[in-house]
């Protein structure tokens, strides 16, 4: 009776929900491991789920009086997580078909992310094949029973839900030590919790989202700023945002693409905001990529409207792009304001109170935005995301980083930059971080210091912008950052030992593809190892293909719930092609040449079309920058390829130092055990490696120019230039 009226209360305080399959719980020997939000989450389990189970509780988690309370109505064991005796009771249970219930962090959540996961529940899953079902509990952090006070408001009954996942279960280790088995196992464990995180996310629409987090942390929460050093509120944001959907509505179509031509600014993401919540997809330009680039864009995503900003394009001094731009309207966000009527303003102030109003149906599997290809081997193609694709890479980020509303984000990479767009824009306003938009990466003196004055704690940039920063930083400069994420192109060794030696910071380098929102993998400080990209982020799939010629690893091919809808391509204006089609369903594949250790960590060889053939061998072109980088690690090199009637292909290494001689590169292969193959023999000097906008380097130009030099007998026609070409023979 008494169990009977605690459920009842609790689904009138909390309005608590079990969605799920619940007729898993049917045969004996189960462990169900539950993700631990608050000092009420056993009571919670022990009420809803429709099995009786003994609870392992930590020792330390009974010196609170709610814990006992709560545990008073269901059967308990109390052990030490890290004690190997407690484990053998555990095991005695479930060998004896009890149901077990364990929560595998042993320790509340005080920062809303799951925390570590200790060996004892994936040993007892491992040693004993017992049925695992993973139940998330949502929402008990937000009460009075959590331990989030001081990250995210309180709330006194929050709405709590319970999850049921699919039963699964983790296969012994074998090879190694059994501590080693022991951490495997950990890990299998602790990939189902963060897998059960991104698979009982809410379903919603980007608008819906930045809702749901207004409402979660309130309409005065600080949120935003610019270079105007005016912080934004959820509030502010708002008005914004709705001032900008009434006068674009006006100027633009329900379903269309709209290109959006626009530095880093707040207005940028209320504009971002407006369009999504209206039934229009964004289009993101790239303003770096010159005339050629933004026509190609449109063409390939069919927009006909371009937003922008007078201001924007004076100072940057980019009229060119916009001239001869044939049946595109352009708009400017000036001329905008002086449209807005009495009307306007009413349904701004409505909007303000009843913002989700604003919104237009929608599903979360519509397109939300197109994001264009760096165009670093070919036109930009348009990449279209969901809702959901968007959103469930944002989720796929929180369950691997605990960044809460005290994290301040700078946030230097353009918008139109798939990173700088989801975890540089999109992430704070959905997770309740702080963020600071400054409109360039490139002003390298200035950046450090704004990242000191505005107190900045997570700074995302590619090894090159990294690497000028740490120049000309002070060493206290950086003194807050705590999280420093590099990725776009392969992470300098000598980068990654300076901002270790000087600052004390260690960079954590990431691998990501427009295609997947982007992040596809990242090291973390719960899952590290130099010289990777890091692990996969939850809920992906990888399988790898292999490459004639390469005998370590293979194409790496992805699927997972933030890969894109598929392409928009210049050669076939507005049809949407699936991701890969030849590669399956919901498939995509990246390109990319990487090998995945036995702890699941990746090592990025190259991309497959970042290969050279020279006399029937396959050899990386990365590889020859490395051996350059190697031998002259002040300097900045690239590597590209052209025909060769002997060999079939030559290398072209690009320096940036004049002194570098094949003898060196030779001296830099043999130290790193590299085959003489990978050093190059047509030595040419630069000034500077050209770049793109976002950072990584301008491979197109410079294949351009190593074709060129057989065909004329030129190096290039770009000045100054000067070329050392040394014989192909030894």
């Amino acid at each position: 009776m008494l169990k009977i009226m605690l459920r009842l209360l609790m689904r009138i305080l909390f309005r608590v929900e079990v969605q799920g399959d619940q007729s898993v719980f049917g045969p004996p020997k189960t462990l169900i491991v539950a993700n631990h939000e608050s000092f009420i989450d056993g009571l919670l389990l022990g009420l809803f789920l429709p099995v009786r189970a003994t609870f392992v509780v930590h020792t330390q988690v009974l010196r609170s009086r709610w814990v006992r309370l709560a545990l008073s109505q269901v059967p308990y064991l109390a052990v030490d997580a890290s004690c190997p005796l407690g484990m053998k009771v555990v095991i005695r249970l479930l060998e004896a078909g009890e149901n077990v219930v364990i929560f595998p962090e042993g320790r509340l959540t005080d920062t809303g992310s799951l925390m570590k996961v200790y060996e004892g529940a994936a040993f007892v899953a491992a040693k004993t094949g017992a049925r695992i079902i993973p139940v998330r509990i949502q929402g008990a952090s937000r009460s009075y029973f959590g331990r989030l006070a001081g990250l995210f408001p309180r709330q006194v009954f929050p709405k709590i839900q319970l999850f049921v996942r699919p039963v699964t279960e983790i296969a012994m280790p074998e090879g190694g030590s059994a501590k080693d088995r022991h951490r495997r196992a950990a890990e299998s464990m602790r990939g189902i919790l963060l897998d059960m995180l991104i698979h009982t996310r809410p379903q919603s629409t980007l608008w819906q989202a930045f809702n749901d987090a207004r409402s979660s942390f309130g309409r005065n929460f600080r949120l935003a700023e610019d270079i105007n050093l005016e912080e934004d509120t959820y509030g502010t944001l708002t008005r914004k945002t709705a001032a900008l959907a009434r006068l674009t509505d006006r100027h633009t179509q329900r379903g269309a693409n709209i290109g959006v031509l626009m530095p880093n600014a707040v207005a940028t993401v209320a504009l971002i905001l407006a369009l999504s919540a209206r039934q229009r997809v964004p289009a993101l330009l790239n303003f770096t990529a010159g005339h050629d680039g933004i026509l190609s864009a449109c063409v390939a995503a069919k927009v006909g409207t371009i937003i922008t900003s007078r201001a924007f394009i004076e100072k940057g001094q980019l009229e060119g792009l916009l001239q001869n731009l044939p049946e595109i309207q352009i708009v400017y966000l000036e001329d905008l304001k002086h449209e807005l009527s009495l009307m306007d303003k009413l349904a701004v102030l409505f909007f303000s109170i009843f913002p989700r109003a604003l919104g237009l149906p929608q599903s979360p599997w519509d397109p939300a935005v197109v994001l264009f290809t760096s165009g670093s081997e070919g036109k930009p193609k348009g990449v279209v995301h969901s809702h959901d694709s968007l959103l469930a890479n944002i989720a796929q980020i929180k369950a691997v980083g605990d960044f809460t509303p005290h994290d301040k984000f700078m946030v230097a990479l353009p918008l139109f930059h798939s990173f700088g767009l989801t975890a540089g824009a999109l992430f704070p306003l959905m997770t309740g971080c702080k963020v600071f938009f400054y409109p360039t990466p490139l002003h390298y003196r200035l950046i450090p210091e704004l990242i000191y004055d505005r107190n900045c704690t997570v700074l995302f940039g590619t090894s090159t912008f990294l690497d000028n920063y740490g120049k000309y930083a002070h060493p206290y400069d950086f003194g807050r950052l705590r999280y420093v994420v590099a990725g776009a192109e392969k992470l300098s060794e000598e980068v990654r030992k300076t901002w270790i030696d000087r600052f004390g910071v260690r960079i954590l380098e990431g691998y990501g593809v427009t295609e997947c929102a982007p992040v596809v993998a990242v090291n973390v400080p719960m899952a590290y190892q130099s010289g990777t990209v890091g692990k996969l982020v939850p809920a992906m799939q990888y399988r790898l293909i292999p490459v004639p010629g390469i005998s370590q690893g293979g194409i790496l091919e992805l699927r997972g719930p933030n890969v894109m809808l598929g392409y928009l391509r210049y050669e076939n204006p507005g049809v949407l092609e699936a991701p890969s089609a030849e590669s399956g369903l919901g498939w995509y594949s990246t390109g990319d040449v990487v090998d995945v250790d036995a702890d699941g960590f990746l090592r990025i060889i190259g991309r497959v079309k970042r290969f050279a053939k020279i006399a029937g061998e396959m050899v990386s072109l990365e590889v020859v920058e490395k051996i350059a980088a190697t031998s002259s690690p002040e300097h900045s090199h690239a590597a590209s390829s052209r025909p060769d009637v002997s060999k079939g292909e030559a290398i072209v290494l690009f320096t940036t130092d004049p002194a570098l001689k094949r003898d060196a590169l030779s001296e830099a292969a043999r130290s790193l055990g590299q085959i003489e193959l990978a050093v190059a023999r047509d030595i040419r000097y630069l000034d500077a490696i050209p770049l793109l906008g976002t950072g990584k380097t301008d491979y197109v130009t410079l294949k351009n120019m190593a074709s060129q030099a057989v065909q004329t007998g030129q190096a290039s026609q770009a000045e100054p230039i000067e070329v050392e070409t040394q014989s192909d023979s030894p």
